[in-house]
């Protein structure tokens, strides 16, 4: 793609806000045929207030009233008022807890996106009851709904290189804490779906891509402040928020049938860490710095089974890569959450 293609950067937080929420062609078709109101369990976190923005907008683009029901504990208070001035209807709700989670609105559709990642090896209970309990908790208060759940690529193994990333029917071997608890969501909503005959699909999603964070930044911002870069972990998928956000919502429609089935959502290049930074350093008019030598296995994976459902993300690596880049030389405000995508025994 030549660089005058490029559709430009949002310049601030708001045109990135509306950039990620923006509803795709092929999500506003889905929102015309699905039916009921949608409930984003857990939507504080780093993508959820982007993926109920997306259903509001999208619901609200073909004309549909369906409410958009926004859940989460609101630690940050500005997340909430701003999903309300979006007509999402935000409910403070600690997910562990029974008795609050009965009091939540019904619901047809529920995208379940709780989870606890980072600070992992230092309370690992915490991140077992989050990842286990709250899914035991909201599969009997939902199941007479149907699901998307949010996993993560990394209850796969590192694998080759070449051979292209894991698929869905591999066998899943996790390392660390946070992987293994992520496992037994998975194993939790699948008993559940069984026993009480809930439609589920289950994301395998790594590694979503936001201006503000995001493997993509990790590396800019090194590259950009010469920290030298661990290239052991040599290889990443990515894929764009939003993309990922429109998969997920369209993937309520996919969730009509029991066991659950699995779909891995990133984006359909094996990335080069190395490459990214020299692509990084001719933007930024720096010399990457690294060490270590890239590993022959890497966390990949193989989402060819969403693009055949979705086709391929509207959002593309060039794309990302320059966005990214102009973000970090304007000096944009960033999470301050790095991925640790470098790690390679799992721990977070």
């Amino acid at each position: 793609m030549a660089i005058s293609e490029l559709e430009p950067m949002p310049a601030t937080e708001g045109e990135l806000e509306e950039r990620l929420s923006r509803p795709t062609p092929a999500l506003l078709e889905t929102l015309t045929r699905l039916d009921g109101d949608i409930l984003v369990l857990g939507v504080g976190g780093k993508m959820g207030p982007s993926l109920a923005r997306m259903a509001r907008r999208g619901l609200d683009a073909v004309g549909k009233k369906s409410r958009v029901i926004g859940v989460a504990r609101f630690s940050d208070k500005s997340v909430e008022s701003a999903l309300t001035a979006v007509g999402v209807e935000a409910h403070r709700c600690d997910l562990m807890d029974r008795k609050e989670v009965a009091k939540l609105p019904d619901a047809r559709n529920v995208v379940y996106m709780a989870g606890l990642k980072f600070g992992t090896s230092r309370v690992p209970e915490q991140t077992w009851a989050m990842n286990t309990l709250a899914p035991a908790i909201v599969a009997e208060r939902y199941y007479r709904s149907r699901m998307v759940v949010f996993s993560t690529g990394c209850v796969y193994p590192n694998t080759p290189v070449p051979q292209g990333g894991s698929l869905e029917q591999d066998a899943l071997e996790p390392l660390g804490e946070y992987a293994n608890a992520c496992v037994a969501r998975e194993r939790l909503f699948h008993y559940f779906a069984v026993h009480y005959g809930i439609p589920i699909v289950l994301l395998r999603l790594n590694y979503a891509i936001d201006l503000r964070y995001g493997v993509l930044l990790d590396v800019a911002q090194r590259v950009a402040t010469e920290t030298p870069i661990d290239l052991t972990m040599g290889h990443v998928n990515v894929i764009w928020q939003g993309d990922a956000n429109a998969w997920a919502l369209q993937s309520l429609e996919l969730a009509n049938v029991v066991p659950p089935i699995a779909l891995n959502v990133t984006g359909p290049e094996t990335l080069s860490i190395r490459y990214l930074a020299l692509r990084f350093g001719d933007l930024l008019d720096k010399t990457p710095l690294f060490t270590g030598t890239e590993a022959e296995t890497a966390l990949l994976s193989n989402a060819g089974r969403a693009f055949g459902q979705f086709g391929y993300p509207t959002v593309t690596l060039e794309q990302m890569i320059h966005w990214v880049a102009a973000w970090v030389r304007q000096g944009g405000r960033t999470l301050n959450k790095p991925t640790h995508f470098e790690a390679r025994d799992g721990r977070f």
